[in-house]
């Protein structure tokens, strides 16, 4: 049976997967986040509970043991720090498979004028999300960067993907159909391993997204 660690457990996202993971699929789920309390509510056997920061690297490395997947949902202004200690506490814990959430616009692979709007609303947000990325992406992880067009709340699964040298396409997509696609990798490990993936809803192209 799949064992998969969540970091930054309470996310949005990471919370549609696990609706996704424990109604669809037989995998065994660790949820590590700085308040275990905000997901008491979450009762299965087939979840653990960690308290912990993702910048603890000796909790962090102690939660991976035994684990297959390491998904990571998080943010922050440290984001690039999260990074690196993520990379060393799957090096200590002998993991190699990694998804990461990240962000449209970091490698400026955004056309037109979206990509004008969305370089100038994130901002540096994008270098910071960028360089997390390219801790990931100078390591010898089996990574899945994935680079989600702007987020809706649309009840549906429904997205395509390109290529990290492709431009991107569309302005936005459901936070279902990324928390679809997570469980997806997590379940299928050899899919997309050391590809940073763009994802939005098909024929969403436009200025800015639609609901903006």
């Amino acid at each position: 049976m799949t064992k998969v660690l969540i970091l930054g457990a309470a996310g949005q996202i990471a919370q549609l997967a696990e609706t996704q993971f424990l109604g669809n699929t037989d995998v065994d789920l660790t949820l590590y986040l700085r308040n275990a309390q905000r997901l008491s509510d979450l009762k299965s056997d087939r979840v653990t509970l960690v308290d912990g920061d993702t910048t603890d690297a000796d909790k962090l490395t102690k939660a991976m043991q035994g684990q297959d997947v390491v998904y990571a949902n998080l943010a922050g202004q440290n984001i690039k720090i999260q990074a690196e200690t993520v990379l060393n506490a799957m090096h200590a814990a002998h993991i190699k498979r990694l998804i990461w959430i990240s962000t449209l616009g970091i490698y400026d692979e955004v056309p037109g004028k979206f990509g004008e709007w969305n370089n100038a609303t994130l901002g540096s947000y994008l270098t910071r999300y960028y360089s997390a990325a390219e801790v990931l992406e100078n390591s010898d992880l089996d990574y899945t960067i994935i680079r989600p067009a702007w987020l809706t709340n649309k009840d549906e699964i429904d997205y395509e993907t390109t290529g990290r040298h492709d431009a991107f396409k569309g302005t936005e997509v459901s936070r279902k159909s990324i928390a679809a696609l997570v469980v997806k990798l997590a379940t299928n490990p050899t899919e997309s391993v050391r590809a940073s993936l763009g994802v939005n809803k098909p024929n969403t192209d436009g200025d800015k997204p639609a609901w903006y």
